[in-house]
């Protein structure tokens, strides 16, 4: 480890036995026993595959990557809570940890008790934690309740104080899963700006994961992005929510045309995949890129559909920062409107996203039961080109957003002020 490092991770490895069949019935059992007697029903899966990092001093470092990459189980091994199956993580600093709610506290013990516990195992002295403890009260917001045990605590209760435990007492590292989604908006920025406060004026290292990728790239100086429980990339924020976005495109067998039933889909019973193809277009045909204000189509194209006429298609559209930007539905067109089948059409007669790069989630489902049949995230990627749509040389800046509204600016007049009368006069 080097002299200013806080994080050292060296060849982590953690693998999981996980079941292979359901278990069904006893009879279903013994049938499978019978045909396949040497078959092992636990199968191994590996969270996490020779990960290899280093976090300095006063580093906020950002973990993204989709459900199951392996983010959590590597901040559980961070943490001590979970045993690695190989490799090691060296910790220069006390580590305070705010994960999946439910733990670090004592559900019996109430929030002032849990708080003089967590700093006792962080090594704390009583009057060390009591200077503490009223900055701590005032920032989770919940004095009322601090002699009430914590597990008759809302789940947004419980993160409020369990941030602000972590956040507050006297640990080097700070390590925040996606837990914090669980408070309201307010809370999380304000949790938000007491991390980059405890990194940039403390020096504090900070390990963060998060599907907020807004979060990401403010608050983050590096971004690592696990994949399949494997680092595959390391570096700059922006190029790691960029990295991440490319991870999961489909594939194109033209512009604008992508492949979707070459899919696995375990999670099916049926095995069955309904979503084949996308197909962006603009007014000449399929294409990668759009214009603003000009028209545009999203074509999806199902197969295998015993019933076409009782479906129903969705999608959203995505920006960068994994903000939905446009959504629709086929429901949306009324219930009169004969809009379902194996091929629909989502027509804009005027693209509202201004430049930049959209990512396309498409799914499927029945009409009465609402019972999603496929869905697919990152369908289709398409980019808004950069053109003069106001007509005024404008040059577009991210912090414009992402929708195109057609400026009405118009010059008035200031109301003439009322003459004032001398006092005396």
């Amino acid at each position: 480890m080097s002299s200013e490092a806080r994080i050292q991770v060296r060849g982590l490895s953690k693998r999981y036995e996980v079941v292979g069949e359901r278990a069904g019935l006893l009879s279903e059992a013994i049938v499978r026993r019978l045909r396949h007697p040497l078959r092992d029903r636990k199968e191994s899966f590996w969270a996490l595959q020779n990960v290899n990092l280093e976090v300095g001093s006063g580093e906020v470092l950002g973990i993204i990557g989709k459900n199951g990459a392996g983010k959590s189980t590597l901040l559980k091994v961070m943490s001590r809570i979970t045993e690695p199956t190989s490799g090691e993580v060296e910790l220069r600093g006390r580590l305070g940890s705010l994960l999946e709610v439910g733990t670090g506290f004592h559900p019996e013990l109430t929030g002032r008790e849990n708080v003089f516990l967590n700093g006792a195992i962080l090594g704390m002295r009583k009057p060390e934690i009591q200077r503490q403890f009223d900055e701590i009260v005032d920032f989770a917001g919940i004095d009322r309740f601090l002699d009430t045990p914590v597990k008759r605590y809302s789940s947004g209760m419980y993160v409020r104080l369990a941030f602000a435990v972590a956040a507050h007492l006297s640990s080097e590292i700070l390590v925040v899963d996606e837990v914090l989604a669980v408070g309201d908006i307010e809370f999380q920025k304000k949790c938000l700006g007491k991390m980059h406060s405890v990194a940039s004026r403390a020096g504090r290292t900070v390990v963060f994961v998060s599907h907020n990728m807004n979060a990401v790239r403010d608050l983050c100086t590096r971004g690592v992005v696990l994949d399949a429980g494997r680092v595959v990339h390391d570096g700059g924020t922006v190029d790691a929510l960029h990295c991440y976005v490319d991870l999961h495109q489909h594939r194109s067998t033209a512009p604008g045309v992508f492949v979707l039933d070459e899919r696995t889909n375990s999670d099916d019973q049926d095995n069955c995949l309904y979503l084949a193809k996308l197909v962006v277009e603009g007014g000449d045909g399929p294409t990668a890129t759009l214009r603003t204000g000009r028209p545009a189509a999203i074509t999806i194209q199902s197969d295998n559909l015993a019933d076409p006429g009782e479906v129903f298609t969705r999608l959203h559209v995505r920006n960068e920062l994994n903000e939905i930007v446009l959504a629709s539905d086929t429901r949306m067109a009324g219930p009169d409107a004969e809009v379902s089948g194996q091929v629909v059409t989502f027509d804009l007669e005027q693209l509202p996203l201004l430049p930049g790069r959209y990512f396309i989630d498409v799914g499927l489902g029945m009409k009465k039961t609402r019972a999603v049949l496929d869905q697919v995230a990152s369908a289709g990627t398409f980019e808004v080109s950069r053109d003069d749509q106001y007509g005024a040389d404008y040059q577009q800046y991210p912090q414009d957003g992402s929708i195109y509204l057609a400026p009405r600016w118009r010059q008035g007049a200031v109301a003439s002020a009322p003459p004032v009368t001398p006092r005396g006069g």
